[in-house]
């Protein structure tokens, strides 16, 4: 890692952009004097800023009180600017570190930075140490970090207290599906499979959503065997050979075959470490891949989109070799003979039995693989920082990291991401015209249905199946009326793994209210009633834990179990907590005046709540009340508390 050998720089603050995440405040370098600081410039669309991320969280659990880690978000795409969008990837990716969404490239400039993703690392007097780009740079920032950690510990100006944050994850809850990335349509079979990405699993339904089975626990892993002790991490793109289905385990590195007979998980392809070798063949087994991000099969060979690497691979299954097929490694549009063209971050790929076709995501563009010719060539697009929302014809047409791409009749449908629309290409004219999609993220169904970062597209029997990746929901297309619906798998719940049942005083999203004094008649049996209204459209989870906590607060004579004597109440137990499924609203506690006083209840209630149908997002919210009570003699006083609140969709 480079370090500064000259007069020291002052790193310039941190501003003029959109605003902060995973933190419930606005920080600065000034307020992390003390501490060092690492600046991570990088962009969501980028695989190679998406291949750092495990380091950035071993250096942030190495040090979590001397190192604070910021991830400044330098948009490539238009859609990557947006605040939501940016939030999402931070919960799809489980990004711990505050995010600055520097939008207009201010910090970008500041720093002078040239690339995604590059690394600035600022010492804890606030002046910059040195700075690298590129992966695989974990070792050198350890280096500097912990050695700097020493510098300024021995001066006595390191701040070694803990940086509390306010983590995004912690305002929503699970759902059945989370950012499911791609989608397999078997109609001779009546199977669907669908890639639950961040779910850890395959989950496999009838067309009609009936739910079939589930393969993975949920937790990361590279553990073959059972469906129901099998792991895989974010896995993608799938093939379906026979009963044999062939899974793009992405960060694992890895190709996984599902035997869907004896419902049994076994790896086929990759070592499970990433590679950064561009050329290889050999035994499945001993070739290490680079994020495989989807598979089509011909005939007995089934082609890789190598989005890591930029290239086009292939798995011979008879013989269970692997190699390169197609690109030379370099991140471009560039065609012509096969291993001297490039591509950029390939990620869908797809077939009409005698070409290959891909979506190069950060190209903006569709590639054609013709396989006897062994040549590659662009039907339509722009290039790497050529983008747009564009129909038209050939290099006229204006893409935005399309993901997904499928086959169907003589066209090709496309799954045009950051537009969020579906798009549909005529190979052999080289035009584009919008199928779907109103170019705005959204959930609605119906004859002008609306997307969220669509990812994955597969068709059978007349309808289009599309992994609706920002909606965490699969939608289903009749390609005859283009009526769209939300396909309800029925049943099908998330993986319990991590999923906490304690009650916390540590509440995520809390919001809490002071309440008007409530009168309550004295030495009688009264009832607390706790109601919340919910937004149209949403219930509470019934597979998420609801928790509740009521405690009082004050007017308490002597402390004790049962019906000891407290001022103004009884209660069971001064502090009532409880976490259950299937709560039901209002909820109700029974309590017993005791003599005239002054009390003060708390009330806290964490509630999990969705869209009826289970897709979109899932989210908590943290409701609590101060209630302060007069217990009094007068017998027209009331024998109810009441609290209540309202929750919202934003």
């Amino acid at each position: 890692m480079p370090i500064q050998d000259k007069a020291r720089v002052r790193a310039p603050e941190i501003k003029g952009g959109r605003g902060w995440l995973n933190t419930d405040k606005p920080l600065s370098l000034a307020a992390l004097k003390g501490k060092i600081v690492l600046l991570d410039f990088w962009t969501y669309g980028c695989i190679n800023c998406m291949h750092i991320i495990p380091d950035l969280k071993r250096l942030e659990h190495k040090y979590p009180n001397q190192l604070a880690v910021i991830g400044v978000h330098s948009a490539k795409f238009e859609n990557e600017k947006e605040t939501e969008n940016i939030r999402r990837i931070i919960l799809r990716y489980e990004i711990e570190h505050p995010v600055y969404n520097d939008a207009h490239f201010a910090v970008w400039h500041s720093y002078a930075v040239q690339a995604w993703p590059t690394q600035v690392l600022i010492d804890p007097a606030g002046y910059v140490i040195g700075g690298v780009s590129g992966e695989g740079n974990y070792d050198a920032i350890d280096k500097v970090v912990a050695q700097t950690i020493e510098d300024f510990r021995k001066r006595g100006e390191l701040n070694e207290d803990p940086l509390k944050l306010s983590l995004e994850r912690a305002k929503i809850g699970d759902l059945p599906l989370a950012f499911p990335g791609k989608v397999l349509a078997d109609g001779k079979g009546d199977r669907l499979f669908i890639a639950d990405s961040d779910h850890n699993r395959i989950v496999i339904t009838k067309l009609d959503g009936t739910l079939l089975e589930t393969a993975g626990t949920g937790k990361r892993g590279t553990v073959d065997g059972p469906f129901a002790t099998a792991s895989f991490y974010r896995p993608q793109g799938m093939a379906l050979d026979g009963d044999s289905l062939y899974v793009a385990d992405t960060e694992n590195h890895l190709i996984r075959r599902l035997d869907l007979k004896t419902n049994m998980v076994q790896t086929v392809a990759g070592t499970g470490k990433q590679s950064h070798e561009y050329f290889q063949m050999g035994p499945g087994l001993t070739i290490g891949l680079n994020s495989p991000w989807d598979l089509q099969l011909i005939g007995r060979t089934i082609y890789i989109a190598m989005a890591g690497p930029h290239q086009i691979w292939q798995l011979e299954l008879d013989k269970n070799v692997i190699s390169t097929f197609a690109g030379s490694g370099r991140e471009a549009r560039l065609d012509g003979e096969l291993l001297a063209a490039g591509f950029a971050q390939p990620s869908g790929i797809t077939t009409d039995g005698q070409t290959l076709y891909t979506a190069d995501s950060e190209a903006n563009i569709i590639r054609a693989i013709d396989v006897n010719k062994l040549a590659v060539r662009t039907l339509a697009g722009g290039d790497l920082f050529e983008f747009g929302d564009t129909d038209g014809q050939g290099d006229a047409v204006r893409l935005q990291h399309p993901l997904g791409i499928v086959a169907l009749g003589n066209k090709l449908l496309i799954a045009d991401t950051y537009n969020h629309k579906i798009k549909e290409l005529d190979p052999k004219s080289r035009t584009v015209k919008t199928f779907l999609g109103t170019g705005k993220p959204g959930q609605a169904d119906g004859n002008s249905p609306s997307f969220y970062e669509p990812g994955g597209l597969s068709a059978a029997n007349g309808k289009l199946y599309i992994a609706d990746t920002n909606n965490h929901a699969v939608r289903v297309v009749d390609l005859k009326t283009k009526l769209t619906s939300t396909l309800h798998i029925k049943g099908l719940n998330p993986p319990v793994i991590g999923l906490s049942t304690t009650p916390s005083d540590n509440a995520p999203n809390t919001e809490e209210t002071a309440v008007p004094v409530q009168r309550i008649r004295a030495d009688a049996k009264g009832t607390l009633t706790v109601n919340v209204v919910l937004p149209e459209g949403y219930h509470l989870n019934p597979a998420a834990p609801q928790r509740y906590r009521v405690s009082i607060e004050s007017g308490v004579k002597q402390l004790g179990m049962g019906s000891e004597s407290i001022t103004g109440l009884i209660w069971h137990d001064r502090v009532v907590e409880h976490s259950q499924k299937e709560l039901k609203l209002p909820l109700s506690f029974p309590f017993h005046s005791f003599e005239p006083g002054a009390a003060e209840l708390r009330i806290q209630l964490t509630l999990v709540y969705c869209r009826e149908d289970n897709t979109g997002t899932c989210r908590i919210k943290t409701l609590a009340w101060r209630a302060p009570v007069e217990v009094t003699s007068d017998p027209s006083a009331a024998l109810e508390i009441k609290v209540g609140g309202r929750l919202m969709t934003e």
